[in-house]
Parts: structure tokens; sequence; C-alpha cells
């Protein structure tokens, strides 16, 4: 826990976002961190729970408490330990999870959640800047070898974990950069790609082979990695859109998000000078209002459809100019 009192003394305080006149002009990182005091004082609004929902709440069961305590207590290298225990990629989920266990917080039941998801981006932040991010060499080599299908957040999970434990890994990514949906889904200002990159170089490091441009079913069939291999792990993504079959859809100007997303990410298609531009007008609609990196800078009408994003993006999305319209 934090400071006992912490939650009665402190009020939650999120770090501010670059000024959109600013950042309207590249596609840098938006997200700033709150200084260190007011890090510590996030950190000690964490309470004495007796049973802490937000393990429950968060689907990797962080130990949240702990490095919550931590942090208050300006102990960083044993925050980042113990957030490390149970996440492997914190500099990811500080910054694109949801921070379902925020909306698991006790505290939220009459106040304002902990900040989390700021303190979590802090900690991994700070990890990298002092150097102790670092590769994890084995103990010792098992002589074993697993294939892992797919270089996404799952499958970078499961080769740094397979190869902690002395497992020869190959991953195989059918694009040709691996991190899967964290390079071509999320876009430049949430995710640095730099930041993706320092992971994979780390897990190189530990010497798991990545090979890019590589289709199972038609580079190599499933079978012949069976036979290659003592193990495949498959984690491939959901890299096919969904339709609404009504008219209209097969015109040019529309974009599924997959393709949207993917072009823009992987190919510069916001640039005249990308092979395949995609030059979006000052007013553009979009249609499904779910857990998307948001409409973008400029003059735009969302018309969100089905489950809406969670009620915090919302209101961030909010202070953008943004109209919004619930359709059924």
């Amino acid at each position: 826990m934090g400071k006992p009192t912490g939650f009665l003394e402190y009020l939650r305080e999120l770090p501010l976002d670059r000024f959109a006149l600013e950042r309207i002009r590249d596609w840098n990182e938006f997200h700033l961190h709150l200084d260190e005091k007011k890090l510590r004082e996030q950190g000690a609004r964490c309470m004495d729970c007796g049973i802490p929902f937000c393990h429950k709440g968060c689907p990797l069961g962080n130990i949240i408490p702990d490095w919550n305590d931590f942090v208050y207590r300006g102990r960083w290298r044993e925050a980042i330990e113990r957030l490390h225990s149970t996440n492997n990629f914190p500099e990811f989920t500080g910054r694109v999870c949801p921070a379902p266990c925020e909306e698991a917080c006790t505290l939220r039941i009459n106040d304002d959640p902990v900040g989390i998801k700021s303190i979590e981006h802090a900690i991994i932040d700070k990890a990298w800047e002092e150097g102790w991010v670092t590769p994890q060499a084995p103990s010792h080599k098992t002589g074993k070898k697993v294939a892992v299908v797919g270089s996404g957040p799952a499958g970078l999970t499961a080769a740094g974990e397979l190869a902690k434990l002395g497992h020869d890994v190959t991953v195989f990514e059918a694009f040709h950069a691996p991190g899967g949906v964290l390079i071509y889904g999320i876009p430049e200002f949430r995710l640095p790609k730099d930041i993706v990159q320092a992971e994979v170089d780390r897990l190189k490091e530990m010497g798991v082979k990545i090979e890019p441009n590589v289709i199972v079913g038609k580079t190599y069939t499933l079978p012949e990695l069976r036979e290659r291999y003592d193990a495949v792990f498959i984690a491939v993504g959901a890299g096919l859109p969904v339709f609404m079959q009504i008219p209209g859809e097969n015109l040019k100007g529309v974009y599924s998000a997959n393709e949207s997303l993917t072009r823009v990410n992987l190919m510069g298609a916001w640039t005249p000078d990308s092979d395949t531009p995609i030059l979006h007008g000052r007013r553009v609609v979009v249609v499904g209002g779910g857990m998307g990196d948001g409409p973008g800078a400029g003059a735009v009408a969302v018309t969100p459809s089905g489950r809406p994003a969670r009620p915090g993006r919302l209101i961030r999305f909010s202070r953008e100019p943004v109209e919004y319209t619930m359709a059924a």
C-alpha cells in the first residue's frame, strides 16, 4: 500500500497532454509524465485494501499495490522488478491498455481511482532511462526448439518466456517488420515504434530468432514446422476486417481500420510521397466507436455504433474538435 492516509490527502491527478496545435504538426507521443513528487503522491493514494480488486481487474494479475508503494517510497528499482514479475512489456500496456485495473480500484467506489496506468508508464520509462531493462539470460539451455507463429504482443511474450526457460525460439512474422498490432495497428503517437523495436532487440539479445516475410501455410506449412520444431505456438492476430455489407463499402476513399492503420503505420501513407497514400480530407466519418485510437486531428465527425469506447477515453476525445453521434 502507499501512505495510510494518502487517499484522503491527495486528489487524483493525471499527466497533461501536449497542446493540440503543437502535436498536429508531428506524429510524436503526446502524453506527458507527472513529475516525481506528484507521482509519489499518486502512489500514496493506494489504499490498504483487504482485497485489492485491481489484481482481478488486471488481465495480467499485476501486483499493483506493491509497485504503487515502491513509487511512493521512491524505490523505483524495486518497482520495476515487481512490475516485470507479471508483465513482460509494461512500456506497451502503460501506454495503450484501457486500464481495467482503475475501473476495479476499491477507491473508485466513492472517489476517483488511483492513477495506476500513469504510474506504470512512469516506472518503465524510468527503468529504461536508468538502464535497468536488460536481456535475461537463461540459467541453462534445454536443447528444445520452439516455433512461434506471429510477432504481436502474444507472440513476443511467449518468445521471451520460452527463451528465459532455455529453449531455442524462432518467431515467424508475415509482415516485413516484427511487432504485429503493436506496429501496424497502433499509431505512432500512442506507441512509438522505437519503443517496440527496443523490446524486439532485447529479445534478439536473448537469442530469439525472428524471421519476417514468412507466411505460415505458404512459405512453410504447419506440418513442416511440427517436423522441424519440438513445439509450435500459434499467436496470429485478427488481421481480417469485418465489413457491414452495405452499398458503397468499395468506393474510393472508404477504408477499413485494418487497411488504413496498416498503410499509415507500415507504409507512411499519411504523406503524398508514399507509394499508396491515404489523403484524408478535412471531414472524415468513422463508423464504429469501440476501443480505437481516436479519430485524429481536424474537423472529424464520428458515429459510434455498437459498444462505445470506455468513458475515460470518450472524455479525453471530447476535448478535441470531434462531433459524436450515437447510432443504433
